[in-house]
């Protein structure tokens, strides 16, 4: 699968930004994926995931209550509804895929992914 992720921006703290993932390719409800972000001289750190239905998410504890993500797969997209921004969420935003997740590694947070989609760059200011 091919991930494209957009929706990144310049915005001011508090402001909300909405980042899609769209995969091509078929059966995406098979695939979990998760966003993940890198800000200048940092390592890259997990931000959420959402498995192949949809039913089940996890999220990073600096983003719990801000963020939300959810999944289409009629239209192969996911999303991550990133609210109350901070200057800290700057940063270059990932999507990732694999598909045949099952339900203790997904919680378990150490899903090695296989499929990366390009970065969208997301800059708050204060």
């Amino acid at each position: 699968v091919q991930l494209q992720a957009s929706g990144g921006g310049s915005v001011q703290a508090g402001d909300s930004l909405r980042l899609s993932c769209t995969a091509s390719g078929r059966a995406f409800r098979d695939y979990a994926v998760g966003w993940f972000r890198q800000a200048p001289g940092e390592e890259r750190e997990f931000v959420a995931a959402v498995r192949g239905t949809g039913g089940t998410s996890t999220y990073a504890d600096s983003v719990k209550g801000r963020f939300t993500i959810s999944r289409n797969n009629a239209k192969n997209t996911v999303y991550l509804q990133m609210n109350s921004l901070k200057p800290e969420d700057s940063a270059v935003y990932y999507c990732a895929a694999r598909a045949g997740v099952i339900l203790s590694t997904f919680l378990s947070g150490k899903v090695d992914y296989n499929n990366w989609g390009q970065g969208t760059l997301v800059t708050v200011s204060s």
